[in-house]
């Protein structure tokens, strides 16, 4: 076999690979492998997923209680602002469960693992619950400070077509399992879809809209101190929540796959 005349500082498996990088880029692959066997994610999830959600019930279930009962009412929208506790933790968890989505989906089509596949068809159901929740919370919210259930803004608007965007992808990938397909088409939907991401983001900041601006930035925010401690534990419960949930829909499904595969089994003996 002939030795390759390769550059000082190449790999040679990988030749666009510099062999500095080449530690980091395998120690990457080999946790991304060994977290998509579903024997090792299993033993992973199983004693995770109660702690997550009855962690995450228990801090938005605090989170919701201190903004009901232990914050004073705004000085314009009075009570109403209360229901910033949900609202804002289900605008975060809508549109983190649709980037969840686009990773998983993304990860399907580079390394065709199915875990990958079912983490994507187990976090959209969820998602898209939560960004309901956001476009009802919103209107809840939006009647006695705007005078109106709904206006077509940008904000609104976006968030809407996002949830369109997930009932779409739900339905997609379920037609896509019972034909017998290979996931393929629900992937590429998937990571499509987060093309609305960004848009949902700075609609606020691209629009002038009826919505209002962004209230909480990485180092400061417009909302007093005196109301906003209890948000911060209703994000981290209702996102604790969500990964409880996603990995009970994942396991679920891993169990249905695991029957069902069974049953094909005997079926043929």
């Amino acid at each position: 076999m002939q030795a390759q005349n390769l550059q000082p500082g190449v790999c040679r498996e990988h030749p666009g690979v510099d062999s500095a990088s080449e530690g980091g880029y395998w120690r990457t692959n080999t946790v991304i492998h060994a977290l998509a066997n579903p024997t090792r994610f299993l033993k992973l999830a199983r004693p995770l997923t109660p702690v997550l959600f009855w962690a995450g019930v228990a801090l938005a279930l605090f989170g919701i209680w201190g903004g009901l009962t232990q914050t004073p009412a705004d000085y314009l929208q009075k009570e109403s602002v209360r229901i910033l506790y949900i609202h804002v933790p289900a605008a975060w968890l809508g549109m983190a469960g649709w980037s969840g989505v686009a990773f998983a989906s993304l990860g399907y089509l580079i390394w065709r693992h199915p875990l990958a596949h079912i983490a994507a068809r187990a976090t959209a159901p969820a998602g898209a619950v939560f960004a309901a929740l956001c476009l009802i919370t919103g209107s809840i919210w939006g009647r006695p400070t705007w005078g109106t259930w709904w206006e077509w803004d940008g904000r609104l608007t976006s968030m809407l077509l996002l949830f369109f965007v997930y009932i779409a992808y739900i339905a997609l990938a379920r037609a896509d399992a019972e034909r017998g397909g290979d996931g393929r088409v629900p992937a590429l939907f998937g990571v499509a879809g987060s093309v609305l991401l960004p848009i949902v983001r700075y609609s606020v900041v691209w629009w002038n809209t009826l919505h209002q601006g962004q209230s909480i930035g990485l180092t400061s925010s417009s909302i007093d101190s005196s109301m906003l401690w209890p948000l911060f534990f209703t994000i981290g419960g209702f996102t604790l929540f969500f990964m409880g949930v996603v990995l009970m829909r994942m396991r679920a499904m891993l169990a249905t796959q695991k029957v069902e595969a069974r049953m094909r089994r005997m079926a043929a003996q």
